[in-house]
């Protein structure tokens, strides 16, 4: 059986850095802890909350039930023609993985560098950036189904895969824990530049035929000069997603604010940048208390110090509110809140 802590302190497990202490908590190293664990009629009616590298969550209050922190490792891969199929532990740090699929030369994944949290995590938020989204390179996962205590396999379709969203945040919340993760990858230099920055930031560098790892370099760069440090200053990155609206909606607010920012999803969608509406609304670099907005980037929430949980949740509703009040546009919080 793992060791169970009672009365344990999150403040290190969570990016946020915000003090919160679970009643019990527990370390799960394998598959075999899972099914050691949750066959424990103990644990059947306790609340439950499962991190990895607890990098998109916001607590704020304490948890009284079970804290399961997934530390599964491993890394392996198989190469078949030119396709790559990347095996990770879902207690693996994605940057970590990152790096590995980088230093290898397998395309696919380098757009997706800097990414705080875990392998585990990434298939739950569909996590992106820079053009890329899991759902680009997923091949399939294991999940441990939490009612069953059997292990089940999630192909890319089973996922249901939609922007910063998933199956796993649906249907199947809260009823399965990610054990492992497979990604498809390739040998061939598959390079995405259709973000902009990117194609910049190669400019300046006289670079002309990129490889993999200048796009992690290049994307590792602009983060660093756009975001914080988590270890540094507590935050979840992007704290709000990128609200999505009907083409017709688009135009009526081009119309009033021609600056706007939007990026065409489909023939009937586009999708805003709340970092742009958030700024509009005069929040960027906002010192409010111990918490505030990043002075780079308007869409990250801070803890200058020692915000508490509530605090930060607090202060997204007055940006929330402020960016309803001058556009009619309601922002969702990307980060899960506790």
């Amino acid at each position: 059986m793992p060791s169970i802590l009672e009365n344990f302190s999150l403040k290190n497990l969570n990016t946020f850095g915000v003090e919160a202490i679970a009643r019990w908590y527990v370390e799960i190293n394998s598959e075999h802890d899972l099914q050691v664990l949750l066959t424990d009629a103990k644990w059947f009616d306790t609340e439950r909350l499962v991190i990895g590298g607890g990098s998109n969550m916001l607590f704020t209050r304490d948890f009284n039930g079970l804290v399961i922190r997934v530390n599964i490792k491993g890394i392996e891969y198989v190469v078949k023609g030119t396709e790559v199929y990347l095996k990770a532990g879902g207690g693996e740090v994605w940057n970590d993985l990152v790096n590995y699929a980088v230093d290898h030369n397998f395309a696919g994944m380098e757009n997706l560098s800097l990414i705080p949290g875990s392998v585990g995590a990434s298939p739950i938020q569909n996590i992106g950036a820079y053009g890329v989204e899991i759902k680009d390179i997923f091949y399939e996962c294991r999940a441990f189904e939490i009612e069953t205590g059997t292990i089940k396999i999630f192909n890319l379709n089973d996922c249901v895969f939609s922007y910063r969203d998933s199956i796993f945040k649906t249907q199947f919340k809260g009823k399965f824990i990610i054990t492992q993760v497979t990604y498809k990858l390739s040998t061939l230099q598959n390079i995405n530049t259709s973000y902009g920055a990117i194609n910049e930031e190669l400019l300046k560098r006289q670079i002309s035929t990129p490889s993999v790892k200048d796009i992690s370099q290049v994307v590792s760069h602009i983060r660093i000069s756009k975001l914080p440090d988590p270890s540094t200053i507590g935050n979840a990155g992007s704290f709000f997603k990128n609200p999505i609206i009907e083409h017709e909606r688009f135009l009526i607010l081009k119309s009033e604010f021609p600056d706007i920012v939007g990026f065409k999803i489909d023939e009937t969608r586009f999708k805003l940048a709340a970092g742009w509406l958030i700024e509009q609304c005069g929040w960027k670099g906002m010192v409010f208390g111990n918490t505030g907005t990043w002075k780079n980037q308007a869409l990250v929430i801070v803890n200058h110090g020692q915000a508490t949980g509530l605090e930060i949740f607090n202060f997204s509703h007055k940006i929330i509110e402020s960016v309803k009040s001058k556009f009619g546009i309601i922002l969702d919080r990307e980060v899960n809140i506790i």
